[in-house]
């Protein structure tokens, strides 16, 4: 039976994200929950969750070896980073005074700046709660949504990417933002897919069908 292991370095709403996938995975996938490296080495494929700060994260990831093994797993098979996950995946981060990050994908994390909708009207920040992703392309994590799906938001900081290519969905807060990436076996979201309702659950549908082929810069 294939395994599906979610990362668990102490950080984000874990057990909800375990239970989605479960629920997805409808008993022909074992899902499981480990912050062992030989673990995570072994499952078919990996997702990689999390809330918080990025230095408290990397802190976590650091006295579990885990830095220094993600950035090769989430380049060998199918492989999801969902809101801080996806931030960490990044070079560096100005949050927690800066610190660099896995280095994935190519470029930072900065946070919001003041922001204001279309009536001139202050945006608050964090970003919380329900916002449409317009896909960037077609990507078989897209499958069967609508065309521009709604998500859960909760972040006052948003991914760079240095790449456009890698960008597979945008959200509008204030301005656009990249909220979704693509790079070759990777998928990342700002979002919580868990927290999502149907839109959500289909996004981890996909992915627990997902070969890992997909376009984006490789």
């Amino acid at each position: 039976m294939e395994t599906v292991a979610v990362i668990d370095y102490g950080m984000g709403n874990l057990h909800s994200v375990v239970r989605a996938l479960e629920h997805e995975a409808a008993g022909h996938q074992r899902v499981l929950l480990s912050d062992d490296p030989a673990t995570l080495g072994e499952a078919d494929r990996l997702v990689f969750p999390g809330q918080g700060a990025a230095g408290d994260a990397m802190q976590a990831l650091s006295a579990r070896g885990l830095d220094r093994t993600l950035p090769e797993l989430a380049a060998s098979r199918p492989f999801l980073g969902l809101c801080l996950g996806q931030q960490i995946l990044m070079d560096y981060s100005d949050e927690s005074g800066g610190v660099d990050l896995l280095g994935v994908v190519p470029g930072k994390v900065a946070r919001f700046p003041e922001l204001r909708d279309a009536d001139g009207r202050r945006l608050k920040i964090p970003h919380m709660g329900w916002n449409r992703v317009l896909p960037e392309h077609e990507h078989p994590l897209w499958h069967g949504l609508p065309e521009t799906p709604w998500f859960y938001f909760v972040h006052s900081y948003r991914v760079l990417p240095h790449d456009s290519r890698v960008v597979a969905g945008r959200t509008d807060y204030g301005e656009t933002f990249a909220s979704a990436l693509a790079q070759g076996s990777l998928f990342t979201m700002q979002c919580h897919p868990e927290k999502s309702a149907a839109c959500g659950l289909r996004l981890l549908h996909n992915f627990l069908r997902w070969d890992g082929d997909g376009p984006g810069a490789s």
